[in-house]
């Protein structure tokens, strides 16, 4: 329903050969968790899935906090390294050649900077698809209370418009929308089932739980898919593992559990390398099943 309502600086050796193809690690290296790669604010990872340019944008990056996980105290003790970990929050641009697509918004700080450090001026960005509406992800809606974004169509997950605007009438997300009036509403679809499109080479499926309307993205081009995974989870060293923790961010834990296996599993069974906006950098890579659980590998610069 529609209604009229890469790095702190981009790596010279990727704005003169282009994006790389996304990859894993070289299988002479161990895995790593990507909670345990050091990521700085304003880094940017590169790469591409068929024609498309797609970047995943750091904001900020602070220690990790396992304490939000419910009921996991076993195993915190289990897989947190006693030195900690880090927490990221991200964003993604993708450049399809004629669009210009920001995947979240994340707090509007560095990743503003970021996208214009790769040629895109904020009135340049064509489309806005948000994963859901907590403020680090619509925080960069706005700027000075203005729209942000002066020309951007922006997408937004009706079920979750209508649980942060009406059931709990969060005053953030309701001032977020006001200044836009292109924005259509997404009903997304099942990743085992049909998946709407909603721009070319990109379709939106559910993934409930974080929040009532929690969706993530699947890029299809070139025979390539990529899947940007949102706040599927959260402490990616434990819940990669064992997906059936969650955190006290979400919304409902029991349906949030049952959506992270599901990206999981999909992501597994069809080697489809993911991306979320709390994985530190890269902020993406490969799953592979392992015992009750996955593995996750991070991709290589």
């Amino acid at each position: 329903m529609r209604m009229s309502l890469l790095c702190i600086v981009l790596l010279a050796a990727v704005a003169a050969t282009g994006c790389k193809s996304a990859k894993p690690a070289s299988e002479d290296k161990p895995a790593v968790s990507a909670e345990k790669l050091i990521s700085e604010p304003g880094k940017i990872f590169p790469f591409k899935v068929g024609s498309l340019e797609v970047y995943m944008l750091v904001e900020a990056e602070r220690e990790g906090n396992a304490g939000i996980l419910i009921d996991a105290e076993q195993a915190i003790g289990q897989y947190i390294p006693e030195g900690g970990f880090n927490h990221s929050t991200n964003a993604f641009l993708i450049k399809d050649g004629e669009k210009n697509i920001l995947v979240d918004t994340a707090f509007g700080g560095q990743i503003i900077e970021s996208v214009r450090k790769l040629g895109v001026t904020p009135e340049q960005v064509d489309a806005v698809l948000l994963t859901h509406l907590h403020g680090d992800h619509i925080g960069g809606m706005l700027k000075n209370g203005e729209k942000a974004f002066l020309n951007a169509e922006i997408f937004v997950p009706a079920l979750d418009f209508e649980y942060f605007t009406q059931t709990v009438s969060n005053q953030g997300a309701i001032s977020a929308f006001v200044p836009y009036t292109d924005i259509t509403y997404i009903e997304p679809g099942s990743l085992d089932g049909t998946l709407p499109e909603i721009l070319p080479g990109i379709k939106a499926a559910a993934a409930f739980g974080h929040t009532p309307g929690h969706t993530v993205y699947l890029l299809e081009n070139g025979g390539e898919k990529f899947l940007i995974a949102g706040d599927f989870l959260h402490v990616g060293l434990v819940q990669f593992p064992v997906p059936e923790i969650s955190a006290s961010y979400d919304v409902d834990p029991a349906k949030a559990a049952a959506s992270r296996r599901q990206i999981l599993d999909y992501a597994a069974k069809n080697k489809v390398p993911v991306g979320g906006m709390h994985i530190v950098y890269p902020g993406m890579g490969t799953v592979e099943a392992s015992g009750t659980g996955f593995e996750f590998t991070p991709f290589s610069e």
